[in-house]
């Protein structure tokens, strides 16, 4: 049969909208004639656009709270239909069904709602499209002689490919987006089948299907001789750094998207916790800078000012706007970024920085600091997956236990906030030492704690002495004192750790010596 298949009847029936009457007009423009059903052809009547409802042409309503409308001989039929099998085309005359030539099917939003708090499970099983992974399954089976879209994103291509072709579709362009509907469908099984799974393992499914879509080749992985590529979850509308848009620089390598993902975290961690706008420096995905303020500029350069050694070169996260003023303070002597991320960038602010590092990469998140969704962390090793759930926890100073000294103060509470977060971002093992509402050094990635003592220690220096309240977090419990007579011996007030060794009263009594306060969290927050 020819490469080019006529479209001249088309059934549209989404849950995203998005587009969806500019896509239809489009559609109507070429002579296409439409069918809907029940908010899709709503939506299609108050724009004005010409559509015949799918009840018209099954002869049946839509039932059951619309869990039946498409599930019909005159529907499925008209799309798996092969216009080159005689017996197919009598079948449609005999049985008066015609073809379609075109379908537009997007999903119920089963991942979105789940991964909404307090969804219940009946809520979550309503959202389990039926109706139209069929449909999209019977027209992408079909591709030689129907288009499936599955996607807004498709409708610019799906036009464009038809007003190039006089109203029909190309073979090249039905195969790519079968094969896209196909994965689509994948996708989606794969999600329902883990929720439903879930429960019946303590919460973790029997098995995992990971489906991304590559956005981009990359020059290269962690090093020259890797080769990698970005990949996007489809199924995630969590704002991250491969949804953000670039405002100038060369493309991002590897490095940077991990640094810069770190840096997005963190500094979201931080913001949520403390309620202050927050800034990050990091490097090799280890936060080197930390501070929280009212001010974007005060948080910049504090934090800037926590390792300005290692910050050069660094990857910088401000959860405020950058406009000109912030912007002339972030571009100043002997300083040097190579990713900065922030919710906006006024054009000043863009074009000052662009000045100061021609190839600094400036990406837009404008949802920088809305809460993560609940996710897999997943690892590979050899031969299998390591999957874990996301650690999604924060900072909660209202349940930590005063284990001795008198209760902290707000400004020690907010140092000890600092330094707890930025001790959760840190490679095992960690510690963080903050004050004066920033953080003030960092010893991180070792194979034992005390050598991270002595190096969070060392990176503080003279500014330890005169941080105020300065607190130091560790990732994990001491299993002895000498990391903490280290901290107290330095200057620190305050130490913040999980608790659990059996020998906590051995730090307990450190701290009663150097008249310091000790705060147990009961929460360990390794990172590997």
């Amino acid at each position: 049969m020819t490469d080019l298949v006529p479209v001249r009847r088309a059934l549209l029936s989404v849950s995203d909208k998005t587009d969806l009457v500019p896509f239809a007009k489009s559609l109507v423009g070429m002579g296409v004639e439409l069918l809907s059903t029940g908010g899709t052809a709503r939506a299609l009547r108050e724009a004005d656009v010409p559509v015949t409802d799918v009840s018209e042409v099954t002869g049946f309503p839509e039932i059951m709270d619309g869990r039946v409308k498409t599930l019909h001989p005159a529907i499925h039929g008209g799309l798996l239909a092969r216009r080159d099998v005689e017996s197919h085309v009598q079948a449609m005359k005999d049985h008066g069904i015609e073809p379609i030539d075109l379908a537009c099917i997007n999903l119920y939003p089963f991942e979105r709602t789940i991964q909404q708090e307090g969804i219940s499970d009946a809520e979550a099983i309503e959202q389990i499209d039926i109706g139209g992974p069929s449909m999209v399954r019977s027209a992408a089976k079909n591709h030689e002689s129907v288009c499936i879209v599955t996607s807004p994103s498709q409708y610019d291509h799906v036009v464009s490919d038809l007003r190039k072709n006089d109203g029909a579709t190309s073979r090249d362009l039905r195969l790519t987006l079968a094969a896209a509907a196909f994965a689509r469908t994948a996708r989606y099984d794969a999600a329902i089948s883990a929720w439903m799974s879930g429960p019946a393992a303590g919460g973790m499914p029997e098995t995992i299907e990971l489906a991304a879509t590559r956005e981009q080749v990359l020059r290269y992985g962690e090093n020259p001789h890797q080769r990698a590529a970005l990949y996007i979850d489809p199924s995630s509308h969590e704002a991250g750094i491969a949804a953000a848009t670039q405002h100038s620089g060369k493309p991002l390598s590897f490095n940077n998207i991990n640094d810069a993902a770190a840096a997005l975290e963190t500094s979201r961690d931080l913001h949520l916790a403390s309620g202050q706008l927050a800034a990050v420096v990091i490097k090799h995905t280890n936060p080197c800078g930390a501070a929280v303020s009212d001010s974007a500029i005060t948080a910049f350069e504090q934090a800037y000012a926590g390792d300005p050694l290692a910050a050069y070169g660094g990857i910088l996260a401000l959860t405020a706007p950058i406009d000109a003023e912030v912007a002339s303070s972030i571009t100043g002597t002997a300083r040097f970024l190579e990713v900065i991320l922030a919710p906006s960038f006024s054009t000043e602010a863009i074009d000052q920085l662009q000045a100061r590092w021609t190839n600094v990469r400036l990406l837009e998140i404008p949802d920088l600091t809305s809460r993560p969704e609940q996710s897999w962390n997943i690892r590979s090793i050899g031969g299998g997956l390591l999957v874990q759930d996301r650690d999604r926890q924060l900072a909660t100073p209202d349940r930590w236990q005063t284990a001795v000294g008198t209760d902290p103060g707000d400004e020690m509470m907010a140092n000890a906030v600092i330094a707890w977060t930025v001790a959760k971002h840190l490679t095992s093992n960690a510690i963080a030492i903050a004050g004066g509402g920033r953080l003030l050094g960092v010893g991180s990635g070792q194979v034992d704690r005390v050598t991270a003592c002595r190096l969070a220690i060392d990176k503080a220096g003279e500014d330890l002495a005169s941080g105020g309240d300065a607190v130091a977090a560790s990732d994990a419990f001491f299993p002895f004192a000498d990391g903490p007579e280290l901290l107290l011996e330095a200057g620190v007030t305050c130490i913040v750790h999980p608790g659990g060794s059996k020998r906590d009263e051995d730090t307990f009594e450190a701290c009663r010596a150097h008249d310091a306060t000790c705060l147990l969290t009961g929460i360990r927050t390794f990172r590997h």
